[in-house]
């Protein structure tokens, strides 16, 4: 069960961060990344949570890189929402703009390009995100 929950969330997390490379490549907006994103995190979670409980309880690997690998996904996930959250700032500052309140008197031309700007670096930092935890669920299934 643990090796199917752990190649469980390598594979949603590795699909929804190639859908999310593609369009971030392809500078195409994307409303369905962001429901994904939030299960492939869910997904995470849930094995997080069951790793941690095997480990407690003793019924888990030995190694203790398990739980480190089954953890980290969560804190990947945590500090890749502060750096989305982040992105916003960084691309207002880059403009001379104090808030996004002040982005309202500028044209719609420059409004767009900014949304557009925040949008891209925002799917940018949640793809690569969920690549990392693919990365580390394959690494957890791999102390087996």
């Amino acid at each position: 069960m643990t090796l199917v929950l752990a190649l469980l969330t390598a594979a949603v997390n590795l699909g929804v961060g190639l859908y999310g490379v593609l369009r971030w490549y392809r500078v195409e907006a994307t409303r369905r990344f962001w429901p994904a994103l939030r299960a492939a995190q869910a997904v995470a979670i849930v094995f997080a949570l069951y790793g941690t409980v095997l480990v407690t309880l003793g019924d888990g690997p030995d190694d203790g890189l398990f739980l480190l690998y089954c953890a980290l996904p969560v804190a990947v996930n945590v500090v890749a929402e502060q750096l989305r959250i982040a992105s916003a700032e960084t691309v207002l500052d880059q403009r001379g703009l104090e808030d996004a309140a002040s982005l309202g008197g500028r044209p719609e031309d420059e409004q767009r390009s900014v949304v557009r700007q925040i949008m891209r670096r925002e799917l940018g930092v949640m793809a690569t995100a969920t690549l990392v935890v693919a990365f580390l669920a394959l690494r957890a299934a791999g102390t087996l």
